[in-house]
């Protein structure tokens, strides 16, 4: 009896680390998977701003020029549009000034100004060939405003690698992105520490 009475010190001793042991294990479990669950937000964030902001819209652009490339060489019954006729002209500016350098403006501009946003740690080198294709273009048709139609395309050629490159991002990011959105451990550290918090909009 005496020794039941001394060990209780002893069990409120063990219990009482036992408790600290618990509520610390869950401290740390709570901030790693804190730092997890924010690791993974950042990384789906930027997916996200890549996506919406940079190669979702080149990707877009992208097959519009082409759709609208290919109609307009059905229309003219060639495969390729050179060399450009002179009865072809007055139809190929028109497209070039209503569909093709807005479209080609649109890319630049993207590039120019979202370059930060790239995958790569440089600059693609069919990037900047196409930023080069569409400042020749810009001189061409300045020859074009003041009556000369002796040059019809850009003086640089278009960078074929760059369809590729932008379609390949494009798709590769689309992966990343449903991957993050739909992993079991992203699912469950969500449910436990991401109540209420806002993941970011997915991109279409």
């Amino acid at each position: 009896m005496l020794m039941d009475v001394m060990s209780v010190p002893s069990i409120f001793s063990n219990a009482l680390f036992l408790t600290i042991t618990i509520a610390f294990a869950g401290y740390v479990i709570t901030i790693l998977g804190a730092r997890m669950l924010a690791r993974h937000r950042d990384k789906l964030e930027l997916v996200n701003k890549r996506l919406n902001e940079f190669y979702g819209p080149l990707y877009v652009a992208s097959e519009a020029g082409n759709i609208a490339y290919r109609s307009l060489l059905k229309r003219q019954g060639k495969s390729v549009s050179e060399p450009i006729l002179d009865s072809e002209l007055k139809d190929w500016i028109l497209w070039m000034n209503t569909i093709f350098m807005p479209l080609n403006d649109i890319r630049e501009k993207i590039i120019i100004e979202k370059a930060y946003l790239i995958i790569e740690e440089q600059m693609p080198q069919c990037l900047l060939d196409f930023v080069t294709h569409v400042v020749g273009y810009k001189a061409v048709m300045a020859k074009w405003g003041e009556g000369d139609f002796t040059e019809r395309r850009s003086t640089i050629g278009w960078p074929p690698e760059f369809d590729i490159y932008v379609k390949k991002s494009y798709n590769a990011l689309k992966a990343e992105q449903t991957r993050l959105l739909h992993s079991a451990t992203w699912r469950g550290w969500q449910r436990i520490f991401g109540k209420g918090r806002n993941t970011g909009a997915q991109s279409a």
